[in-house]
Protein backbone atom coordinates (compact mmCIF):
# COMPACT_ATOMS: atom_id res chain seq x y z
CA UNK A 1 0.00 0.00 0.00
CA UNK A 2 2.66 2.64 1.06
CA UNK A 3 4.58 1.54 -2.35
CA UNK A 4 1.42 2.14 -4.47
CA UNK A 5 1.34 5.78 -2.64
CA UNK A 6 4.38 6.42 -3.05
CA UNK A 7 4.32 5.74 -7.03
CA UNK A 8 1.39 7.61 -7.27
CA UNK A 9 3.17 10.73 -5.75
CA UNK A 10 5.95 9.84 -8.27
CA UNK A 11 4.32 10.26 -10.88
CA UNK A 12 2.67 13.40 -9.77
CA UNK A 13 5.89 14.69 -9.35
CA UNK A 14 7.16 13.59 -12.84
CA UNK A 15 3.91 15.44 -14.56
CA UNK A 16 4.74 18.59 -12.55
CA UNK A 17 7.92 18.55 -13.66
CA UNK A 18 7.17 17.70 -17.25
CA UNK A 19 4.58 20.34 -17.50
CA UNK A 20 8.24 23.01 -15.96
CA UNK A 21 9.72 21.14 -18.91
CA UNK A 22 7.97 21.68 -21.93
CA UNK A 23 8.19 24.81 -22.10
CA UNK A 24 12.16 24.32 -22.37
CA UNK A 25 11.63 22.29 -25.35
CA UNK A 26 10.39 18.65 -26.42
CA UNK A 27 13.31 16.72 -25.52
CA UNK A 28 12.46 17.58 -21.71
CA UNK A 29 9.17 16.42 -22.28
CA UNK A 30 10.31 12.87 -23.74
CA UNK A 31 12.97 12.92 -21.09
CA UNK A 32 10.38 13.38 -18.46
CA UNK A 33 7.59 10.66 -20.54
CA UNK A 34 10.41 8.01 -20.61
CA UNK A 35 11.13 8.51 -16.74
CA UNK A 36 7.47 7.78 -16.15
CA UNK A 37 7.71 4.66 -18.57
CA UNK A 38 10.87 3.88 -16.29
CA UNK A 39 8.90 3.99 -13.35
CA UNK A 40 5.94 2.38 -14.59
CA UNK A 41 8.60 -0.67 -15.56
CA UNK A 42 9.77 -0.54 -12.41
CA UNK A 43 6.49 -1.00 -10.63
CA UNK A 44 5.84 -3.67 -12.96
CA UNK A 45 9.13 -5.13 -11.68
CA UNK A 46 8.64 -5.44 -8.19
CA UNK A 47 5.26 -7.22 -8.63
CA UNK A 48 6.95 -9.74 -10.65
CA UNK A 49 9.46 -9.93 -8.39
CA UNK A 50 6.91 -10.72 -5.32
CA UNK A 51 5.23 -13.05 -7.38
CA UNK A 52 8.75 -14.85 -7.68
CA UNK A 53 9.38 -15.32 -4.01
CA UNK A 54 5.51 -16.09 -3.39
CA UNK A 55 6.64 -18.97 -6.02
CA UNK A 56 9.52 -19.72 -4.67
CA UNK A 57 7.46 -20.72 -1.18
CA UNK A 58 4.84 -22.11 -3.10
CA UNK A 59 6.76 -24.90 -4.86
CA UNK A 60 8.48 -26.22 -1.35
CA UNK A 61 7.17 -29.85 -1.07
CA UNK A 62 5.43 -29.00 2.43
CA UNK A 63 3.32 -26.62 0.66
CA UNK A 64 2.47 -28.24 -1.62
CA UNK A 65 0.63 -31.18 0.12
CA UNK A 66 -0.57 -28.04 2.61
CA UNK A 67 -2.51 -26.46 -0.50
CA UNK A 68 -3.86 -30.14 -1.46
CA UNK A 69 -5.04 -31.31 2.22
CA UNK A 70 -8.60 -30.82 1.20
CA UNK A 71 -8.22 -32.81 -2.06
CA UNK A 72 -9.52 -36.41 -1.85
CA UNK A 73 -7.21 -38.66 -4.51
CA UNK A 74 -6.20 -42.03 -4.89
CA UNK A 75 -3.01 -41.14 -5.77
CA UNK A 76 -2.30 -38.29 -3.86
CA UNK A 77 1.38 -38.12 -5.27
CA UNK A 78 0.22 -37.44 -9.16
CA UNK A 79 -1.82 -34.31 -8.02
CA UNK A 80 1.26 -32.90 -5.69
CA UNK A 81 3.84 -33.68 -9.16
CA UNK A 82 1.15 -31.62 -11.32
CA UNK A 83 1.06 -28.96 -8.55
CA UNK A 84 4.67 -28.52 -8.81
CA UNK A 85 4.99 -28.45 -12.83
CA UNK A 86 2.39 -26.24 -12.33
CA UNK A 87 4.53 -23.61 -10.57
CA UNK A 88 7.64 -24.26 -12.04
CA UNK A 89 6.20 -23.41 -15.49
CA UNK A 90 4.69 -20.09 -13.80
CA UNK A 91 7.85 -19.24 -12.13
CA UNK A 92 9.58 -20.08 -15.47
CA UNK A 93 7.41 -17.38 -17.26
CA UNK A 94 7.78 -15.26 -14.19
CA UNK A 95 11.56 -15.30 -14.64
CA UNK A 96 11.06 -14.31 -18.35
CA UNK A 97 8.91 -11.24 -17.86
CA UNK A 98 11.63 -9.97 -15.58
CA UNK A 99 14.57 -10.79 -18.23
CA UNK A 100 12.59 -9.19 -20.76
CA UNK A 101 11.69 -6.03 -18.54
CA UNK A 102 15.32 -6.11 -17.70
CA UNK A 103 16.36 -5.54 -21.13
CA UNK A 104 13.51 -3.01 -21.41
CA UNK A 105 14.85 -0.78 -18.40
CA UNK A 106 18.38 -0.72 -19.44
CA UNK A 107 17.12 0.51 -22.95
CA UNK A 108 14.82 3.34 -21.52
CA UNK A 109 17.36 4.33 -19.41
CA UNK A 110 19.34 5.12 -22.35
CA UNK A 111 16.88 6.73 -23.88
CA UNK A 112 16.15 8.71 -20.41
CA UNK A 113 19.99 9.86 -21.08
CA UNK A 114 19.91 10.71 -24.27
CA UNK A 115 16.79 12.88 -23.68
CA UNK A 116 18.29 14.87 -20.92
CA UNK A 117 21.50 15.10 -22.95
CA UNK A 118 19.63 16.86 -25.82
CA UNK A 119 17.63 18.54 -23.20
CA UNK A 120 20.80 20.25 -21.94
CA UNK A 121 21.66 21.18 -25.31
CA UNK A 122 18.43 22.56 -26.36
CA UNK A 123 18.01 24.97 -23.23
CA UNK A 124 21.71 25.87 -23.65
CA UNK A 125 21.47 26.69 -26.90
CA UNK A 126 20.81 30.54 -27.48
CA UNK A 127 17.12 31.58 -28.26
Amino acid sequence: MKRQLFIVVLFCLFGAIAVVHGQSGSAAQTADQLKLQLLELQAQEEGLRARAVELDEAIKPENIQRSLAGVGSTRPEELREARRKQLESEKRIVEAQLTSLAAAKVKLESAIATAEAEAYHQSAAPP
